[in-house]
């Protein structure tokens, strides 16, 4: 039989509770067990005015950036829509059906003022931090670091080439904000102090971001997201924003190793990382804070020539001497010296030679040096350090942690393909330190809730 029309009837009142209309196996139910925004008001407190109108609810601020990164909503206009709109996502805002969405621009209002003053964002990623460990997800004892390209909201047409670029003509009264940030990190090593050398182009709009081309493809501008993880379950310890140069990002591993060990008493056993990591000097800084690098170490000691590298040579450490296959030494002085001075160069390398009658007089000698009257040997300054990375590579254990470091890649593939963040929303330094840590915080809550997914209720009858 045929039922009858469905017309909407308008009702004088209304039994309805968003509690029961959400479902028990909703992302947000889970995530919400995991989300302590207690301490936000007491962390905010002296940052807002004791008179005047009341403020919009920085908890209720957060809670909708959280749904909007968890989600892959990337517009805070879209964002207060969906809020809206969505059951659940008012429900996780601890919102009525009644109550009024904030304003789009009220989030840019309180990013551009207290969150980035208080650097309420960095306080928020950390007690996720703190609530992961607490939910023994993290040993520390073995870390993974690498850093992923995320576009700038820059293109080349508004762009100056190296000679048309001049800090010192820009109006810093005028600048709008991404100007003001780019000229205030000129010193600070994870952006202007990084390296001496200028880039091909810089935007007009955002002049901290890097033209690169290191995808192999066109080139355009960016930054780089650096993640410092634990890999026994992913979970992301730490996040630094800097230009998309090598000397930045390896620059930031100290950083983050450092905050790691001041704010959550971690110090790692090993860490793990890719080639771009395996500088004399980043491998010497591991090794003196005894931590094992498990990464594979920069050589630029080989010859295509077809003659013996400084591979083939064997170190003696005890009487600070090479030996050759000849069984020869290469010693770095014949005789002792009183001068100090004497050893390493300005730029920490030591020369180490044969006896030029001894080159002369070997049989090997077109295998060795065969331009050369005895065959030189540098030494780096951080050698040492370089060659127990070279053993760790030898090991059953680095084989182990070449599998591990892909959790790492995992995260940026997951931070780009399904919350959306491919190219970046907001300009400057601080608009990217901004977007990398609420990213972050929605990565760590998404695993927290996928490891511990909230009890399922039986259904009403």
């Amino acid at each position: 039989m045929l039922g009858p029309r469905q017309e909407a009837q308008a009702a004088l009142f209304y039994e309805f509770s968003l509690e029961d209309h959400v479902p028990q196996d909703h992302l947000l139910r889970s995530i919400d067990r995991f989300v302590d925004l207690s301490s936000i008001r007491a962390h905010l407190a002296d940052f807002y005015s004791h008179t005047g109108r009341p403020s919009v609810d920085p908890e209720l601020l957060i809670r909708m950036l959280l749904v909007g990164y968890c989600f892959g909503i990337r517009s805070e206009r879209r964002l207060c829509e969906e809020v809206h709109l969505n059951l659940a996502y008012r429900w996780f805002c601890r919102l009525d059906l009644s109550d009024r969405i904030p304003d789009h621009s009220t989030f840019s209002k309180n990013r551009h003022g207290r969150f980035r003053e208080s650097e309420l964002l960095r306080h928020l990623f950390e007690t996720t931090v703190a609530r992961c460990i607490g939910e023994g997800l993290v040993s520390g004892q073995r870390m993974a670091v690498d850093a992923s390209l995320i576009e700038a909201d820059a293109n080349k047409q508004l762009s100056a080439s190296t000679e048309e670029w001049d800090v010192g003509r820009i109006d810093v009264e005028a600048a709008p904000r991404a100007v003001k940030e780019y000229l205030d990190t000129l010193d600070e090593a994870a952006f202007g102090a990084a390296t001496p050398v200028q880039p091909k182009f810089t935007s007009f709009s955002d002049p901290a971001s890097q033209w690169t081309a290191a995808r192999k493809g066109p080139a355009f501008f960016a930054y780089s997201d650096n993640y410092l993880i634990d890999t026994d379950h992913g979970v992301i310890l730490d996040v630094e924003a800097t230009r998309s140069i090598r000397q930045a990002e390896v620059g930031s591993t100290k950083a983050m190793l450092n905050r790691v060990r001041t704010r959550f008493n971690l110090h790692p056993e090993r860490l793990i990382a890719d080639t771009a990591y395996g500088s004399g000097p980043m491998l010497g800084w591991l090794v003196d804070r005894k931590i094992a690098p498990h990464i594979p170490v920069i050589n630029k000691a080989g010859r295509t020539d077809g003659t013996w590298s400084r591979a083939d040579f064997e170190w003696d450490a005890e009487n600070n001497q090479y030996i050759c296959p000849e069984g020869e030494a290469l010693k770095q002085f014949r005789r002792n010296y009183s001068d100090p001075n004497r050893g390493p160069t300005g730029k920490g390398v030591v020369k180490y030679q044969a006896l030029k009658h001894i080159c002369q007089a070997c049989p090997s000698k077109p295998k060795c040096c065969p331009k050369a009257d005895c065959r030189k040997i540098t030494r780096e300054e951080h050698e040492d350090a370089r060659d127990v990375a070279r053993a760790i590579r030898k090991t059953a254990q680095y084989k182990i942690s070449a599998k591990l470091r892909k959790k790492v890649e995992m995260l940026f593939a997951h931070l780009k393909r399904i919350l959306g963040l491919g190219r970046l929303r907001l300009r400057g330094p601080c608009g990217a330190n901004d977007e990398f840590l609420l990213a972050a915080t929605a990565q760590n809550l998404r695993k927290l809730a996928k490891i511990f997914p909230a009890p399922q209720q039986p259904r009403k009858a």
